[in-house]
């Protein structure tokens, strides 16, 4: 036995004896422990080496042509009861789902090293923290965890200290996408993956742990499990204020979570405590603080450049594993949106041809978050940062103003209940359909929305301080396809009228669906937007948002009576004041 956890150490001779490994490894997180994976992978090209001369320590992966991407509809949330899980869920028996996987797992690691990763989401000693191990037979999968978790010997000490733990089971089986399932069992603290490598689905410790059965968790403890990135901005006097932000995969949550301030808006800084999940919890002082439970970055690599993402370009030329991205003839790694020389071969190995993206769409980058320059050692404060204010977004063309500010807690708990965004290459289906996707948690949400949307209500009356709440959009465009906002570091601008506006200090005007900046609030100066443009982007289109706040009610309906009233009754408000 390899800890003094009995239930953790019963718990691994019982899958072993399951799966039939041929080994064993208990990982401890050390540096040589990550370069013999490494070693591995390179010597069954697992793993390829890119040009270590320009890119040390850095390597690519190709996954299976079929395993690309989150998949959402062999994604299930496993509840005695069906209603539980809510309609925002893919539902199945947990006994049905025990009996399934148990059957694909039976000998599935035969020939295989059984890994068993310790692993601790969020700062070892934070009380707001939580432990779970991922068995899995993927060396590949152990290095990513590596980078993403704080995971090895701490971690587990920790476990052994609070004998408390998520478990996750993962194997690759045989890729075969008729045998792959995503299973999370909330009351059990469990989740059983097999069948895929892709990050979301084989990385436990990520969307699995950290948002599907942390959110579980989060209901009853008493806290928020969120899809959000946690920004630091430090003003020209040097104060520094914190948001977090919920936006859809392919929002530009990891653009904007390292987002560097134009140079118009001298002495601004940004600093970056996480790009993705927040772990928010009420403070003593009656405000919200947030930690970020992840140590590394798994963003999307096209369209990241130097203009869009400088911290993210320099960040990951080192010391960074990519997925499913194309390569030169030089052995570096291309993607769209990289201006510096051409493919040779796509993210397949194949060479070039035609129109063929180079990169994958959702191709991959998995780099430690210490290597952004954004970097702040907050992020492994074990108490976390105070959070002003909460930013919903998604992409939408047309109806969404560039930003609008929610009334009350109520209000933004509808604002973020009715979000929806086009859709993207982040999960495997249909791209550029507008759906539903409240707090930009549809497919992580680990519980009944309504339900979910009475604990964000209620998490609200806990809070004699709470942040104010907002709803941004950066994809509006004109009737020519044209975006009328420039994005990227200019949409530092709307943060700061964000900031302004949680104390009051900018203009503002109320609309039935909010607060939209007064003309002149929002500071262009030096901007690529005309007068025009502004007005286009803060123009409420009633007709339009009557329509919404109809379809709204309809979604809600679908929910029934565990729906919240208050939700029903500021949709209804709304409706009638849109005429």
């Amino acid at each position: 036995m390899n800890t003094s956890c009995q239930t953790l150490a019963d718990w691994v001779e019982q899958v072993a004896s399951h799966t039939r490994p041929e080994k064993i490894h208990w990982c401890d997180g050390s540096e040589n422990e990550y370069r013999g994976l490494i070693d591995l992978m390179l010597a069954d090209e697992t793993l390829l080496e890119l040009d270590q001369r320009n890119w040390p320590g850095c390597y690519l992966h190709r996954s299976d042509p079929s395993d690309v991407a989150r998949v959402e509809h062999l994604t299930f949330i496993c509840t005695p009861e069906e209603a539980d899980a809510g309609p925002n869920n893919n539902w199945m028996a947990p006994e049905e789902a025990h009996r399934k996987t148990d059957e694909l797992f039976a000998g599935c690691m035969q020939g295989r090293t059984l890994y068993v990763i310790p692993y601790c989401m969020g700062p070892i000693d934070s009380p707001y923290s939580r432990c779970g191990v991922e068995i899995t037979d993927s060396p590949y999968v152990v290095a990513n965890m590596r980078i993403m978790t704080r995971m090895g010997t701490a971690a587990l000490r920790r476990i052994e200290q609070d004998d408390s733990f998520v478990k996750g089971l993962h194997s690759t089986g045989d890729l075969d996408p008729d045998k792959r399932f995503i299973m999370h069992f909330p009351e059990e603290l469990t989740i059983k993956s097999i069948g895929s490598g892709y990050g979301g689905n084989a990385l436990l410790g990520k969307k699995c742990h950290a948002l599907r059965i942390a959110s579980y968790q989060a209901r009853y403890e008493g806290w928020l499990a969120e899809h959000m990135l946690i920004l630091g901005l430090q003003d020209p006097t040097g104060r520094i204020r914190y948001i977090a932000a919920a936006f859809p995969s392919q929002c530009g949550k990891t653009n904007l979570a390292m987002l560097v301030p134009p140079a118009e808006l001298d002495g601004w800084r940004v600093w970056t405590v996480g790009d993705d999940i927040a772990w928010l919890h009420p403070g003593d002082d009656g405000r919200l603080y947030a930690i970020n439970p992840e140590a590394g970055f798994f963003g999307v690599v096209p369209g990241t450049a130097p203009d869009t993402n400088l911290n993210a370009y320099e960040m990951i030329r080192r010391d960074t594993i990519f997925t499913n991205v194309g390569v030169t003839a030089d052995n570096e790694p291309w993607w769209e949106g990289r201006a510096e020389n051409k493919p040779a071969l796509d993210w397949k190995g194949q060479p070039m041809s035609g129109d063929s993206p180079a990169a994958h769409p959702n191709s991959r980058f998995t780099v430690s978050a210490r290597q952004n320059k954004g970097y702040t050692p907050l992020m492994d404060d074990p108490r976390g940062v105070p959070i002003s204010a909460i930013v919903f977004g998604g992409r939408r063309r047309e109806l969404a103003p560039l930003v609008y500010q929610a009334r009350d807690w109520e209000h933004g708990v509808l604002v973020g209940a009715s979000v929806a965004s086009e859709t993207t290459a982040a999960a495997a289906g249909q791209v550029g359909v507008v759906r539903r996707d409240p707090m930009a948690m549809k497919p992580f949400c680990g519980y009944n929305f309504a339900d979910y949307w009475g604990h964000w209500l209620e998490t609200g009356k806990r809070l004699s301080s709470p942040p104010e709440v907002f709803h941004v959009n950066w994809f509006r465009r004109d009737e020519s396809g044209r975006f009328l906002w420039p994005g990227f570091g200019e949409n530092l601008r709307v943060l700061s009228w964000i900031l302004d506006r949680c104390e009051n200090g900018a203009d503002a005007v109320d609309t039935p669906i909010g607060m939209t900046p007064a003309a002149g609030a929002l500071n262009t100066d030096g901007a690529d937007v005309s007068a025009a443009d502004m007005e286009a982007l803060l123009h409420i289109d009633r007709a339009g948002w009557r329509q919404e706040m109809q379809q709204i009610g309809e979604y809600f309906d679908t929910y029934g009576e565990r729906l919240p009233a208050v939700l029903r009754q500021r949709q209804q408000k709304i409706l009638g004041e849109l005429g």
